[in-house]
């Protein structure tokens, strides 16, 4: 059975919204290395995650973790972070399609984190389990003899229906922390399959702080979830998530707004280009707000600098990076 939700004009809003901004990022680019934007926001996106669920680890010691530092905090908190470094190493070795995936991912994000006699990381839950909030029960989840079934349907719902990915990926997110699979972690994990799965159709998710947005609305990422439930259906979970999809794009957009010199187109490109060869046409392509002279003025600055090769004469010039 599909989930149940209603495309409200709030959603269909949001997603024109994300859609254009995406578009605006994809026909520009990042200008930072891509490698440095997604080890930021690596860091950023497991700091803010572990710590909606209590992790008391800092940025600057999830970074030092990182660079195999030692770093003084609860045992705990420390393989937390270590775990879900691995998993974000491991990242695009996931396919988001496939439940057997999402159990290796489990695995690694819990590894050493549950302590159970039946069962361990990576397994579906079978006993039933109630999600407690101060001295009340906030939620009580699907029979545990039910959990197979319902994320085997929740996978076919992912693969085969025809609505957009942005309104899937909601749609995943929501069933899942309400299906609650597993004993522990289903928090960091819907939220990290998420972005995996828009990461398919959109590359730019893997360089987007959701989570830090998130932790700052936290009280009202649970309060959407709660609500969701009590009216039998994803949609005010869907809107919420759709507004911290497009605040992230804002985010990432501002960020981008700055005077790019030579070094750093030509970093960029390289990046991009790799070992390919390529002209100055091409290089331009690239960069569409800068003249034929710059271009030519860049390429040959990095040609002095020994960055690349340069093959040919005049317009049938051809360079390729070192």
């Amino acid at each position: 059975m599909k989930p149940p939700y209603t495309i409200t004009n709030k959603i269909l809003e949001l997603v024109a919204s994300i859609s254009e901004k995406i578009g605006e990022i994809n026909a520009s680019h990042l200008y930072k290395p891509a490698t440095e934007l997604r080890k930021k926001n690596r860091i950023k996106t497991i700091q803010s995650s572990l710590e909606i669920e209590g992790n008391t680890l800092t940025e600057e010691q999830i970074t030092a973790l990182l660079e195999n530092k030692r770093v003084i905090a609860p045992q705990k908190d420390i393989l937390e972070v270590q775990n879900a470094i691995k998993v974000y190493e491991q990242l695009n070795t996931f396919n988001p399609f496939q439940l057997k995936d999402l159990k290796k991912a489990h695995t690694i994000l819990m590894n050493g984190l549950i302590d159970s006699e039946n069962i361990g990381a990576g397994k579906l839950r079978t006993t039933n389990v109630g999600i407690v909030k101060g001295s009340k029960i906030e939620h009580i989840a699907p029979n545990g003899t039910m959990v197979n079934g319902l994320m085997k349907d929740l996978f076919e719902y992912l693969k085969k229906d025809n609505d957009l990915l942005l309104i899937k990926s909601c749609v995943f997110h929501y069933e899942f922390e309400f299906i609650h699979p597993f004993l522990d972690g289903n928090g960091r994990m819907g939220r990290l399959w998420q972005t995996l799965i828009l990461m398919q159709q959109y590359p730019v998710f893997e360089f987007l702080p959701v989570e830090s947005l998130i932790k700052q609305k936290q009280s009202e990422y649970y309060s959407k979830l709660s609500e969701s439930d009590k009216k039998g259906n994803s949609t005010p979970f869907i809107e919420y998530m759709l507004e911290i999809i497009s605040a992230s794009l804002d985010g990432l957009l501002q960020s981008q707004s700055v005077t790019l010199f030579t070094e750093n187109r030509v970093e960029l490109f390289k990046e991009k280009i790799g070992k390919n060869t390529f002209s100055r046409k091409e290089y331009m392509q690239h960069f569409k707000n800068i003249s034929a002279p710059t271009a030519s003025r860049d390429l040959k600055w990095a040609f002095e600098q020994n960055l690349l090769h340069k093959f040919g004469e005049l317009r049938l010039t051809k360079y390729q990076f070192l």
